[in-house]
């Protein structure tokens, strides 16, 4: 009898999500919140304030939404504001709040070989990459960097898919493996502003072009809808998100620094 009382519990350990069973959060995440350190700077803080403890998950974000839409999250925190609506609006997310921001740069070898640095806009800096043929290394992963990426080449007006292979260069990876890509080919790639100011082997890479409002990076924070997904953990994963909206959490965000620079602007609505 005790044999099989042990079997019936580990089948359903095994068939529900580990956080009905305790205080445990389960966070999807993108990752260049995650490769920045932010989580491991902020999650210690939270939990010694409330004893509940997250546990982070770092995909790109169109991997990071579907996990959530497989019920394999309690809360949400990615940058593709279009995706993320999307997934409120389909039900699987109660409410979508921004959260935080900070921005992408263009990077490419200091000698600037295609001539961005002095572009009027991110779109004309793509142009002249173009226009050039220098390489181009894309994460290619359905990630929001990638996504924004993919719409500064249409507002470009350049159908970037017919010159995948040649001089752009798809690499299917996270942030952290294009940069390295990136830096051993001298080529540019877009990066969000955190993953590249903690990224360590920056070689002869720089910022080239930024400040274009078109780089703007949002992240917003969404639970996952416990009518779709009803072994969610409600209580403890609002307290998160309620914490991280909050004064508090809010402050202890723009306290996040890397080498003295800031990596994450609060902006909760």
């Amino acid at each position: 009898m005790e044999t099989y009382l042990n079997k019936l519990i580990l089948i359903i350990i095994f068939i529900f999500p580990s956080s009905i069973w305790g205080k445990d959060v389960l966070l999807q995440s993108t990752t260049s919140t995650k490769n920045s350190g932010f989580y491991s700077y902020i999650l210690p803080i939270f939990k010694n304030e409330t004893g509940i403890n997250v546990k982070v998950v770092a995909v790109g974000t169109g991997q990071a939404i579907r996990n959530a839409e497989n019920c394999d999250a309690d809360i949400l925190i990615v940058h593709a504001k279009r995706d993320e609506e999307a997934f409120v609006e389909n039900g699987h997310g109660i409410e979508r709040h921004n959260l935080m921001y900070n921005d992408f740069v263009i990077l490419g070898p200091s000698e600037d070989p295609a001539e961005i640095s002095n572009s009027q806009s991110a779109e004309e800096a793509l142009n002249s990459i173009f226009k050039f043929g220098y390489s181009f290394i894309s994460r290619g992963d359905n990630s929001g960097t990638h996504k924004k990426e993919k719409n500064l080449w249409e507002n470009a007006q350049i159908e970037i898919s017919a010159y995948s292979g040649k001089w752009y260069k798809e690499t299917g990876s996270g942030m952290g493996t294009t940069l390295n890509i990136t830096a051993e080919l001298n080529a540019y790639t877009l990066s969000d502003r955190a993953t590249w100011i903690t990224f360590k082997n920056k070689k002869d890479l720089k910022i080239l072009y930024e400040g274009d409002k078109n780089l703007f990076n949002q992240y917003g924070a969404i639970l996952v809808n416990p009518e779709k997904c009803p072994y969610t953990n409600v209580k403890e994963s609002k307290i998160f998100l309620n914490w991280l909206l909050s004064k508090n959490g809010q402050e202890t965000i723009q306290k996040y620094k890397v080498n003295g620079i800031q990596l994450f602007y609060p902006n909760a609505n």
